[in-house]
């Protein structure tokens, strides 16, 4: 008799998760004491003197153990306070509210246009493998990956604002008015970011069905006459499900450090921009809680994709 292991594979998948996010939050931690400089020189600048810094370090708790504050950042972490910013003095929640909404507006419309082009091409190019059509699709694909964002970003700005003057150089929320406004406010952001994943995801997506393809389920299914859409659709597209998932996950896991670079071109007032601004200034509350936000935006689309993998594999399900 066959029992179910799904309850205990997707449970240890996301304990799996939760303990690389541990990791993860010590690695950060780490890396921001290993950062030159902090927030009391930032603010009090180089002719501060050295009572003055003492006493602002010790306002700001920078003068505690290491172990104290990573424990004092986990716990607000957890609790939804991680903290407040050493700069302006505002909470860290607070500050990253309104950014992370329109990071992930932007995300969200990225995702919105690229994961239907990419999915369409993939699969036409695995169903049409060898012809002109799949040729073209591989080659313009692996030379858009092969660009990176900024300099997408920088031709398009060229093209559509300098030379054409159909789009603004520069992403303000203020513009957002009606859909027209929204429209040109996001297109160059989006098309910038859009690029990289669509042709990432496209020769993923291409290998998944190919390889799906080439199984022996639908070798028979050819041998017995079923038509080539039939094969497709009902064979190789189900059992390539979750290699898909994990295309469409990664290429949009692309999104994470394509995003800072867009957002400081077009000075969109998105989390990455801020966690720029923060960095500069040694705000580490502030750009260590953004860093987990990228790192668990990273784990929740690998850990979705995985779930769906399992979903859609019996061999996976069942002992």
């Amino acid at each position: 008799m066959m029992r179910s292991r799904l309850p205990g594979l997707i449970a240890w998948r996301l304990a799996s998760a939760l303990g690389t996010m541990l990791l993860v939050s010590i690695v950060i931690f780490g890396m921001s004491l290993l950062m030159g400089g902090d927030a009391a020189e930032a603010i009090l600048g180089q002719s501060a003197t050295p009572e003055a810094l003492a006493g602002l370090r010790a306002a700001m708790h920078l003068d505690r153990p290491a172990y104290w504050r990573y424990l004092s950042w986990l716990g607000g972490l957890l609790s939804g306070h991680p903290g407040t910013s050493l700069v302006t003095g505002l909470p860290v929640a607070t500050m990253i509210g309104p950014r992370l909404a329109s990071s992930l507006l932007l995300a969200g419309l990225t995702a919105l246009v690229s994961v239907p082009i990419a999915l369409t091409f993939g699969i036409l190019a695995a169903v049409k493998r060898g012809s002109i059509f799949d040729r073209t699709v591989s080659v313009v694909s692996i030379a858009i990956v092969s660009v990176p964002e900024f300099l997408i970003a920088t031709l398009a700005v060229m093209l559509f604002a300098v030379t054409l003057h159909w789009l603004p150089a520069l992403s303000s929320m203020r513009d957002v008015e009606s859909l027209g406004g929204m429209a040109r406010v996001f297109a160059m952001p989006v098309i910038s970011l859009a690029c990289v994943v669509i042709a990432q995801m496209i020769r993923m997506t291409r290998a998944a069905v190919i390889d799906a393809l080439d199984s022996s389920y639908a070798e028979a299914a050819v041998l017995k006459g079923v038509s080539p859409a039939r094969i497709v659709l009902r064979h190789a597209l189900p059992n390539a499900m979750g290699a898909i998932a994990n295309a469409v996950a990664l290429s949009l896991s692309v999104l994470l450090g394509g995003v800072i670079v867009v957002e400081i071109i077009f000075n969109y007032p998105g989390v990455a921009r801020l966690m720029v601004d923060a960095v500069a200034t040694r705000d580490m509350p502030l750009v260590q809680t953004i860093a987990m936000i990228f790192c668990g935006s990273y784990l929740i689309l690998v850990t979705s994709a995985d779930i769906v993998a399992i979903l859609s594999n019996p061999r996976l399900r069942y002992r």
